[in-house]
């Protein structure tokens, strides 16, 4: 019998109202040892008293039943809906624990919702995705791979694959004249549909990454180039100290901003020049850094000054980089002119904006979002590493059917090929996963869900 866990299900801090959460087949007993009112109803919303065993009350609270099947575990779950503040909740909780119930580890909630087969792997792990969305198309990539997108792409796939096995399994139970060449053909036209919907989803894996973590985007430039304008400007709040003294960013700050629907981790980087300070040096080392690793560089030059050595260094940081170059201060007399800056990157799509008047702003947006391409939000996405990983392998067994058919081998070792590839597939939506995969993939849960 599974053991009943029980976890505080809202975040930390004070709120109106904070959720205890059990499950498990003990979880209703457990909460009638500390709550006042019996829970004979299911679904239904009860007013009374959290108390400790001397009779004493911690919280007036409402508690709501869901028994099994009908909850998100498809276990017995109880929620106790207490008071938001953090050391009632602490209470309330202990006392779930000397009733009988254990703490729940991270993700367990949805880990046995996975488990007992409420949700499958590509679900669950959306469940996370939801929660961590940074845009509405974000959360709306995410729920609708909740709802179950990636599941029914992959099922389709996965049956139309079977349906060939079945075939050949067929054919080698039955064998007739000349019906191996009509069902490998057969069999060869629908793997290449097959690899083609997988594509079609691996092609989707960057766009998925980025809805999911946000295109990490540098801002780089020496000081007093506008940088740190150009983080308030996207995060539409004074996020930034903006002075004219140079130097007065001396590390990395952070922020993530809705560009279209696009997430963007907006990183605004020390400005670059030589300089004596400690301090400040170690901010230019990690601003340097961030232009190595950044997927996208937006790099700030002042149009209202000539170009000197500190921006010929900043030159030499975006060779072979997806950069956007900014020509900032439009709104003072230009020095510096577009045809100066493509002269030492012929390739460089340069924009120029005054950051004060809002001026090429929009002109900033627009190439980001081109920068990223067109996303279609409704599609299903590749959500990380791992499902690209097994459906590329998928593809890989999908292509040596194929080779095994054009070399006639035999259409035994053709439906071992596919057998390979439905083993891939079954493990992306957690049929056939290892506990360890399990383990690691819930331990990025938040403690509660």
């Amino acid at each position: 019998m599974e053991e009943t866990i029980s976890a505080i299900a809202t975040a930390a801090g004070a709120a109106g109202v904070g959720i205890i959460r059990l499950s498990g087949s003990d979880s209703i007993a457990i909460a009638e040892k500390i709550f006042d009112k019996p829970l004979t109803e299911d679904r239904k919303i009860i007013f009374g008293h959290v108390k400790n065993f001397s009779g004493e009350i911690v919280d007036e609270a409402i508690a709501l039943v869901m028994r099994a099947p009908k909850s998100y575990t498809k276990e017995n779950v109880v929620e106790l809906q207490c008071h938001g503040g953090s050391v009632v909740l602490r209470e309330v909780l202990k006392l779930t624990y000397l009733a009988g119930a254990r703490p729940a580890e991270r993700g367990e909630f949805t880990k046995r919702a996975f488990l007992n087969g409420r949700l499958d792997l590509t679900q669950a792990q959306a469940v996370l995705d939801v929660i961590q969305a940074k845009t509405s198309a974000a959360l709306t990539v995410a729920q609708n791979q909740l709802a179950g997108k990636t599941s029914k792409t992959i099922g389709e796939i996965r049956q139309a694959i079977l349906n060939s096995v079945a075939h050949i399994e067929a054919t080698i139970d039955f064998p007739e004249d000349d019906l191996d060449a009509v069902t490998l053909a057969q069999v060869d036209k629908n793997i290449s549909a097959q690899i083609k919907k997988l594509d079609e989803l691996l092609a989707n894996q960057t766009a998925g990454k980025i809805l999911r973590e946000g295109l990490e985007t540098a801002i780089i430039g020496k000081p007093n180039v506008g940088k740190s304008s150009l983080l308030n400007f996207f995060a539409k709040t004074d996020r930034a100290i903006v002075t004219d003294i140079p130097g007065t960013t001396r590390d990395s700050l952070e922020e993530f901003v809705n560009v279209g629907g696009i997430p963007l981790k907006i990183i605004d980087t020390a400005g670059i020049r030589n300089s004596g300070d400690a301090v400040e040096k170690i901010g230019i080392a990690r601003a340097k850094d961030c232009a190595q690793r950044a997927e996208l560089i937006l790099a700030l030059f002042d149009g209202s000054r000539a170009l000197d050595a500190e921006d010929e260094e900043i030159f030499k940081l975006l060779t072979d980089r997806n950069v956007i170059i900014l020509l900032t201060k439009i709104d003072l007399p230009q020095v510096t002119k577009p045809a100066q800056i493509t002269k030492k990157m012929p390739a460089a799509q340069v924009i120029e904006i005054s950051l004060k008047s809002g001026a090429g702003t929009d002109n900033l947006l627009s190439a980001i979002t081109a920068r990223v391409g067109v996303i279609d939000f409704e599609m299903s996405f590749v959500r990380d590493e791992r499902e690209a990983d097994l459906l590329r392998r998928a593809v890989k067994h999908l292509r040596e059917a194929q080779e095994t058919i054009q070399l006639n081998f035999g259409i035994d070792f053709v439906s071992i090929d596919l057998h390979a590839a439905l083993e891939c597939l079954s493990t992306l939506t957690g049929e056939a996963v290892g506990e360890d995969i399990i383990n690691e993939i819930f331990s990025k849960f938040c403690i509660g869900k």
